[in-house]
C-alpha cells in the first residue's frame, strides 16, 4: 500500500539515498534514584543480585538545541515494604513523563559489575522486544518497544556508583535506506500542517494518550488529520488515507531521527511487511506541536524472509557511549551530600550490613527508638555513650555534676584539653558537645545534677534543693527506656536503682575495680509499672516491656539488682579514704571492656522475646537452648578479671531484704515518696530496719554451732573438705 502522497514529491530511485542513521538515546539519572537504590540495597536486597524492574521516563524534544534524555528518578525503583501503604498507584497522563519499562542488574562487587556478560544481557532484553512485536503486545502497549537495561554497582562506603545503560535496538539487515528527510512543515500543505498540529496537541492534552509514545497519523483527502493507536493499523489501511508512523522523538537534530524509530521500523517490517515507510518525528516547543522542528521522512526497508517470519532473531545494539567510548560511567555523591545526612548513612552502614548475612533479625528500629539515660559521664559513661551510638541508639541523656579535670581526657574518651581549661567544663555539657561533633544526628542532652546518696546526710537548708534533684531524677528515669548506672561510688547507685525498680525500667550496672569488673542487668521491678499520670510520657518501647507478665520471668526467681547480695545498707564509701581509694584507680583497658559488655547486654535484652523478664542464661546450658537467640545468650551478671584474662557469667536472684528493690522498699517509696528518700539518705540504718537486715544481723551474731564430737566407726570413708 502507498503510505501517503504528501505535498512535496518524494525522490525516486536510490541514487541519492543514504543509510538511515539514528541519534542515540541519552540517559540522565537523578540523585534521588541513587539514594533510593542505596536504601533498597541496605534495607531489603542485601546480597540478592536478582534483576529489578524499574521505570524510566522521557518526553518529546522540546527545544531546538537540546535533546531530551531518558531519566531515572527515585520513583523509578519499586517501593520498600515499609513504604507500600504510603505509595499511591502511579497515575497515567503526565505529558512530561512517558513511562518506559526497564530492568536493573545491581552487583555486589565492582569486579562482578565488570564481569557481567553485557552482550548476553543486551540480547535477552532485545528478545523481549522481539517477542512483544510478534505477540502483538507492542501494538497494545507501544512503550515496550523502548525497553532499556541498566547495570550498576553501588559503593555504599564511598557513595559512588558505577553504571551503564543499554537501549536495545533490533538492527535491520540490510540497514534501512533514507530517501528523504525534512521538517514536517515542508512536507505538508498548510491545511494538513494546521490539522496535524491541532490533533497532536489534542493527543498530548488527553490523559489517556499523552504518554503513548508511538501512534498512527492518518490524513484524508480533505487534508484532515487524525491520530490513532498502532493497534488500529489493520482496520484502517484500506480507507485510502495517507499514513505516517509517528513517535515521540527525544532528539533535536535536524538531520537525524531519534533512537525510538529503530524498533518502530522493526515492528512495521516484521508485522505489516511494508517496504516503504513515511515516519513522523514528533517534537514540541513550549508544550505545543512544532512542525518546523518535527521531521517527516521516507525510508526503504529490505530484510530477509526469515527475519519477517520470526525465524531469525535480529542482532541487537544499544550500549550507551560515554564521551565517545563504549565504557561505563561513574558518579560520586559524597561531595554533594549534606554532611549530616552522609554521617547518618555511614553510621548505619555497618548495622545494616549485619542484616545481610550475619544477623537478618536485627531490629534497628527498636535500637534507634530506645531512650538511654546514663548516670555518670566519666570513664564508663564516655565509653558507653560511644558504644550506644555505634549500635544505632540516637537518644542519649548524660547526668553528672562534675567538671572535666586535667587527669580526665586520657581515660575519658569524650573530653579534650580544651574542656579542662578555666576550671573545666561540666562533664555533662562537654560530653554532649563531643557526641554531636562525632555524630551530628545524635539527640543528646546533658543534665548537670548530683545524685543524693545514703550515708551523705543533707543539711536542713539544702533539703529542698536535694529533694528537687531527686524528683528530677525520677522524671528522667520515667521518660527513658534504659538506665545505665555508671557512677563512681556504690551509694550513688542506690536511689537510681530504687527509682528504676519502681518504674520497671531496663537497668544496667557497670562497676570497676583495679583489675576486675562487674556488668549486670537488674531484674524487673517487684510491683510492675506505676499507673499514674507520668506513664503518659513513656514511649512505646517502655510500654512494650511493660506488657510482659511478671510470670513470664517466673516471679519466684526474679533477678536481683546491684544491692541484692548486701547485708548492710549503702553508706559513705569515700570518708577517711586516701586519694587512691577515693579515685577510681583501674587498669586503663578495663573500662572499654566493661562498657562494651554493658551495651551488648542491652542489645540482647531489647532483642529477647521476654525483654526485661528474660531469665538468666548460661553458655551450653539446657535452659538457654529453649529459645535460640541470634545474639547469643542473655546472662544476668558478667564478672571479669584482667589479671587472669578471664570472664564468667553468674546469676543472683532478688532478695526480700534488698535495700533498693525489695517489695518493702518500693512499697514504702510509693507510699511516702520523697520523705522516705530523705530518711534513707540521712539515716542509712533505717533501710536495714525496714528490710529486716538488722534482725538478720542480730540472729547471725547470736547463732552458735554445736559440734558433734562423737565418732562413728562406720564413717571411715569420709571425704576431707
Amino acid at each position: 500500500m502507498e503510505t501517503g502522497k504528501l505535498q512535496l514529491p518524494t525522490m525516486t530511485g536510490n541514487e541519492n539515498a543514504t543509510v538511515l542513521q539514528f541519534a542515540p538515546f541519552q540517559s540522565a539519572v537523578d540523585e534521588g534514584f541513587w539514594h533510593r537504590l542505596s536504601s533498597l540495597k541496605l534495607n531489603q536486597l542485601g546480597i540478592d543480585e536478582s534483576p529489578i524492574p524499574i521505570t524510566g521516563f522521557y518526553a518529546p524534544c522540546s527545544h531546538s538545541q537540546v535533546s531530551n534524555h531518558l531519566t531515572l528518578l527515585a520513583e523509578s525503583l519499586p517501593p520498600e515494604p515499609s513504604e507500600q501503604s504510603l505509595v499511591t498507584p502511579s497515575s497515567r497522563g503526565n505529558r512530561n513523563k512517558c513511562s518506559v519499562p526497564g530492568i536493573l542488574y545491581n552487583t555486589n562487587t565492582l569486579e562482578g559489575f565488570h564481569a557481567l556478560d553485557k552482550q548476553s544481557l543486551l540480547k535477552a532484553e532485545a528478545e523481549k522486544i522481539w517477542e512483544d512485536i510478534h505477540s502483538g503486545k507492542a501494538e497494545d502497549d507501544s512503550a515496550v518497544l523502548l525497553r532499556f537495561l541498566l547495570i550498576s554497582f553501588a559503593d555504599l562506603k564511598k557513595w559512588s556508583f558505577h553504571y551503564w545503560f543499554a537501549f536495545p535496538a533490533l538492527a535491520l539487515d540490510p540497514p534501512a535506506t533514507l530517501v528523504d528527510l525534512r521538517p514536517a512543515s515542508l512536507w505538508l500543505s498548510l491545511e494538513e500542517a494546521e490539522s496535524l498540529s491541532a490533533v497532536c496537541n489534542e493527543w498530548r492534552s488527553s490523559s489517556a494518550t499523552t504518554d503513548v509514545p508511538f501512534f498512527l497519523v492518518s490524513i484524508d483527502s480533505n487534508s484532515h488529520a487524525t491520530i490513532k493507536h498502532l493497534k488500529d493499523w489493520e482496520s484502517c489501511q484500506h480507507d485510502g488515507h495517507k499514513f505516517l508512523f509517528g513517535f515521540y522523538d527525544p532528539c533535536h537534530l535536524p538531520s537525524n531521527p531519534g533512537w525510538p524509530l529503530r524498533n518502530l521500523l522493526a515492528l512495521i517490517c516484521s508485522r505489516w511487511k511494508l517496504e516503504k515507510v513515511h515516519f513522523f518525528c514528533y517534537r514540541e516547543n513550549r508544550g505545543f506541536a512544532d512542525l518546523s522542528l518535527s521531521l517527516i521522512g521516507e525510508a526503504l526497508i529490505s530484510v530477509s524472509q526469515g527475519w519477517k517470519d520470526y525465524q531469525q532473531m535480529p542482532n541487537a545494539v544499544g550500549w550507551e557511549f560515554n564521551r565517545g567510548k563504549k565504557v561505563p560511567r561513574c558518579i560520586s555523591l559524597a561531595k554533594s551530600m549534606d554532611p549530616t545526612r552522609l554521617a547518618i548513612s555511614a553510621a548505619d552502614l555497618n548495622l545494616k550490613l549485619m542484616r545481610w548475612r550475619a544477623l537478618p533479625s536485627l531490629n534497628l528500629n527498636i535500637l534507634s527508638a530506645a531512650k538511654c539515660l546514663l548516670l555518670g559521664a566519666g570513664t564508663l559513661g564516655c565509653q558507653v555513650a560511644r558504644m550506644l551510638m555505634a549500635w544505632g541508639v540516637r537518644k542519649i541523656t548524660l547526668v553528672d555534676s562534675g567538671k572535666v579535670a586535667m587527669s580526665n581526657p586520657l581515660r575519658q574518651s569524650l573530653y579534650t584539653l580544651d574542656d579542662c581549661l578555666n576550671g573545666g567544663d561540666f562533664k555533662a555539657a562537654a560530653a554532649v558537645k563531643s557526641l554531636q561533633r562525632i555524630f551530628p544526628a545524635v539527640e543528646a542532652e546533658g543534665v548537670v545534677m548530683a545524685i543524693a546518696m545514703p550515708g551523705h546526710p543533707v543539711p536542713s537548708q539544702q533539703e529542698d534543693s536535694v529533694l528537687e534533684d531527686c524528683r528530677r531524677l525520677q522524671d528522667l528515669i520515667d521518660s527513658h527506656d534504659v538506665v545505665f548506672l555508671l557512677t563512681d561510688t556504690r551509694e550513688s547507685r542506690w536511689l537510681p536503682t530504687l527509682l528504676s525498680a519502681n518504674s520497671n525500667k531496663i537497668t544496667i550496672t557497670a562497676a570497676l575495680g583495679f583489675d576486675s569488673f562487674l556488668v549486670m542487668r537488674h531484674g524487673a521491678g517487684p510491683l510492675g509499672t506505676v499507673n499514674d499520670s507520668k506513664a503518659d510520657g513513656v514511649n512505646n518501647l517502655s510500654a512494650e516491656m511493660g506488657n510482659f507478665s511478671l510470670m513470664d520471668g517466673d516471679r519466684e526467681h526474679r533477678l536481683g539488682c546491684y544491692f541484692c547480695n548486701d547485708v548492710v545498707a549503702p553508706v559513705d564509701s569515700t570518708a577517711n579514704r586516701t586519694l587512691d581509694q577515693q579515685c577510681t584507680v583501674t587498669r586503663p583497658g578495663l573500662a572499654p571492656i566493661a562498657s562494651a559488655l554493658a551495651v551488648e547486654l542491652l542489645v540482647g535484652i531489647l532483642h529477647h522475646p521476654h525483654g526485661i523478664y528474660g531469665k538468666a542464661e548460661f553458655a551450653n546450658s539446657t535452659d538457654s537452648g529453649s529459645i535460640e537467640q541470634p545474639l547469643g545468650i542473655l546472662p544476668h551478671q558478667v564478672r571479669g578479671s584482667l589479671s587472669q584474662f578471664s570472664q564468667m557469667t553468674l546469676v543472683g536472684h532478688s532478695s526480700n531484704s534488698c535495700t533498693a528493690c525489695s517489695c518493702n522498699v518500693v512499697s514504702e517509696y510509693r507510699e511516702r515518696g520523697m520523705d522516705f528518700v530523705l530518711q534513707a539518705i540521712n539515716h542509712p540504718t533505717y533501710l536495714e530496719d525496714l528490710t529486716g537486715l538488722t534482725e538478720l544481723m542480730k540472729s547471725a551474731n547470736s547463732f552458735q554451732l554445736d559440734w558433734d564430737n562423737e565418732i562413728d566407726d562406720d564413717d571411715n570413708d569420709c571425704v576431707e573438705i
